[in-house]
């Protein structure tokens, strides 16, 4: 099972094989380490200090032991392991490799089938700073105001200099009817918002037929609805006879790589390559479309901007590569690497870079993005007036 991030982003102010999981995510949800250092044995005296296919544990032990000497309070030796983990994850000073806690792990797997409490923001490192990627449509980040591309400076008072976005989720998130405080920078101005999380419930899915042009958002790719829905929603457009497609991914920052695959396939050919996965020159895997084409041959359009990220991209890239949609928006995130979702022995679970993907025509977004055919970007005024001038154009190139 391939995943990637469970977030749906957007550019405006609407919509965040088992048993190894693999997913191209979008950004990094890297976790903060609480202690740099390596995951190790222990005995009544400290750390076992030994040297372990090629570790040197023994500087490792020595701060254990010079903590337990002379730090004024007590140690949890259990949060010093977990820090160790989450230390050896982050020195390997990859942003999407990242160590995920038990509870951590539930929670990310809840977000990504779009059921949690909480505000119904999704957070991102961007330039080092904690950043909100992405707001879901009718949530109470939404209702209160905040934005795509928001900055969090402080969660209840507290500075989040340092905070990677996966911690700072599990504090954000909480019992619905529980409040949250958030200091944001935007433009250069320091906005206060008092959130009350509420239950978050959202559809990965959801389409229209607006002036015989079917209209179809994706927010993720999640397992349980995301490929149902859209074929639900691609046997009603062809049904009603529409003249074209209009794919919104704006926002969407990934999910289930094989769903995205899935729905490639309602545009293509069987046989046709959707996507190519490379560690190194090697080629590790090459995902083709199944056939399934209820939208083949029709005008596409497909939205995109600087939320739309990994699955989104492999999805964009594979329509457009094989001639099946025309891109139109903002260029893309650009998150071309692959991760392997390993469970480990206690419940957590490790997220490990093993690869870069390719789209068909041989190109990796990495840092890079995909540049829309058409580049038109979002008109805020115009959108807070009911106006999607992105959306509105999209509807004008289908033929």
């Amino acid at each position: 099972m391939r995943v990637e991030n469970p977030m749906n982003s957007g550019s405006y102010s609407s919509p965040v094989k088992e048993p190894a999981r693999r997913w191209p995510t979008l950004l990094a949800t890297a976790v903060v380490a609480l202690l740099v250092g390596a995951i190790l044995g222990m005995r009544a005296d400290g750390f076992v200090a030994e040297k372990t296919n090629g570790l040197d544990y023994s500087g490792l032990d020595e701060v254990y032991k010079t903590l337990q000497e002379n730090y004024d309070g007590e140690i949890d030796s259990a949060k010093l392991i977990e820090g160790a983990k989450r230390g050896m994850v982050q020195g390997v000073g990859d942003d999407h490799t990242s160590y995920f806690s038990g509870d951590e792990a539930k929670t990310f797997q809840n977000a990504l089938e779009g059921s949690f409490e909480g505000i119904g923001a999704e957070l991102g490192n961007q330039e080092g700073k904690l950043t909100i990627i992405s707001v879901l449509d009718n949530t109470p980040a939404m209702k209160a105001g905040l934005k795509r591309g928001d900055i969090i400076a402080k969660v209840d008072d507290t500075d989040t200099l340092d905070w990677q976005p996966e911690p700072a989720v599990q504090i954000i998130r909480g019992e619905k009817g529980t409040t949250v405080r958030l200091s944001v920078v935007r433009g250069g101005e320091v906005l206060e918002f008092e959130i009350t999380r509420d239950k978050v419930t959202d559809p990965s899915v959801k389409y229209e037929i607006i002036d015989g042009v079917g209209y179809m958002r994706i927010s993720r790719f999640a397992e349980g609805d995301t490929v149902r829905l859209a074929r639900e929603g691609a046997k009603q457009f062809k049904d009603a006879g529409v003249r074209g497609v209009v794919l919104d991914l704006r926002g969407n920052s990934g999910g289930y790589v094989n769903a995205a695959e899935s729905v490639a396939s309602l545009w293509l050919d069987k046989g046709k390559l959707v996507v190519t996965e490379k560690t190194g020159d090697l080629v590790r895997s090459e995902s083709k479309s199944s056939g399934n084409n209820l939208l083949a041959g029709l005008s596409t359009v497909v939205l995109v901007d600087g939320g739309s990220a990994s699955a989104s991209e492999i999805l964009a890239g594979a329509l457009r590569d094989n001639g099946a949609a025309r891109l139109v928006g903002t260029k893309t995130y650009g998150k071309g690497s692959v991760q392997l979702m390993k469970p480990l022995s206690d419940g957590a679970q490790l997220k490990i870079t093993v690869a870069k993907w390719f789209t068909p025509a041989g190109l990796n977004i990495d840092k890079e993005g995909i540049t829309p055919d058409e580049v038109i970007g979002f008109d805020e005024a115009a959108y807070k007036n009911g106006v999607d001038v992105q959306k509105n154009r999209a509807l004008e190139l289908i033929n």
